[in-house]
């Protein structure tokens, strides 16, 4: 078999690589920071273990770029373990904070529609689809409104309303954009 330098070192189908263990371990660590959180009331922790999944976040994306460990897993992986942190916490704050519920029941429905429609876009393509600029965003003002709200524990109404209102509209403008892409990539 006859394989170029490049594809020696940069095999997709890997799925024990440094990466990904950090993905599985952002998924381990929501257990212990929904219980520091609901369990423990210790917002400050919470807070301290949000930021190591997001460091693991950042760090598990270099690694894989600089060291040729992306995959195929890891491209599926990381948005899962971003996803579930996500929704965890907003239920978490949603207990606290009733308005967050739009927030949780659109990010089911957003990404129950694009599980179905990322599946067709691989079984038409063989690769899972990367985020797009408009997803980046609406992770990080989801990201930014769990992080206001685990840390300002009374915060004013009106920032949580706005912050709320900003997010269900960029998540259903980004839902939109996805749902566009996906549909033309399972047509093409």
């Amino acid at each position: 078999m006859n394989q170029t330098k490049e594809q020696t070192i940069y095999d997709e189908d890997r799925i024990l690589t440094i990466p990904n263990a950090m993905s599985l371990f952002r998924i381990v660590l929501i257990p212990v920071i929904v219980w520091l959180y609901i369990g423990k009331k210790q917002y400050l922790y919470a807070f301290l273990g949000l930021l190591l999944s997001g460091a693991t976040d950042l760090l598990d994306g270099w690694v894989a770029r600089k060291f040729h460990m992306v995959s195929k897993l890891g491209k599926v992986l990381d948005p899962i373990a971003d996803k579930l942190t996500q929704v965890s916490l907003l239920i978490c704050i949603m207990m606290e904070h009733s308005r967050v519920t739009i927030l949780v029941v659109l990010m089911f429905i957003k990404e129950f529609i694009m599980a179905v429609t990322g599946l067709k876009v691989v079984k038409k393509t063989g690769e899972p689809y990367s985020a797009k600029w408009h997803g980046k965003v609406n992770t990080f003002l989801l990201d930014f409104t769990v992080i206001l709200h685990v840390l300002w524990r009374e915060i004013p109404e009106w920032l949580s309303t706005a912050l709320t209102v900003i997010c269900t509209g960029f998540m259903l403008f980004s839902l939109a954009e996805y749902w566009k892409q996906n549909r033309k990539l399972s047509r093409d």
